[in-house]
């Protein structure tokens, strides 16, 4: 059964930085692509970043560029989101999702991921 799960969300005053991981339970998670998505209340689900499965292809969202970047080590199964110079608007509910029909590319829409993970909440003060 694969298992996605999210950790590393928290509180943090605008201008901070938290650094979120989601660690895989795969054999072959070099094998997938993964995706961050985020959804703060009353809004839809939508995609900050992704990672191919090799690393090499990585895409943001505007509202992100400049201020995440998105890696992930294959050897430990996880893939991080280290967010910088954070924002009120940023505070939402962090999902990571994966998917081996991405092979070489990843996209920051959600349908073609498969798995998911149950959230991290992460909230900015201003």
């Amino acid at each position: 059964e694969v298992q996605l799960v999210e950790s590393g969300g928290g509180l943090v005053q605008a201008g901070g930085s938290l650094r979120l991981s989601c660690a895989a339970s795969v054999f072959t998670f070099d094998a997938y692509a993964i995706g961050w998505f985020r959804q703060a209340p009353g809004k839809e689900r939508e995609g900050v970043s992704c990672i191919s499965n090799s690393g090499a292809s990585t895409y943001y969202a505007d509202s992100v560029k400049g201020r995440f970047t998105i890696s992930r080590d294959n050897a430990k199964n996880t893939v991080y989101l280290q967010m910088s110079s954070l924002k009120p608007e940023d505070t939402a509910v962090y999902f990571c999702a994966m998917t081996r029909s991405l092979l070489g590319l990843c996209v920051l829409f959600p349908a073609p991921y498969d798995y998911w993970g149950q959230g991290t909440q992460v909230t900015v003060s201003s």
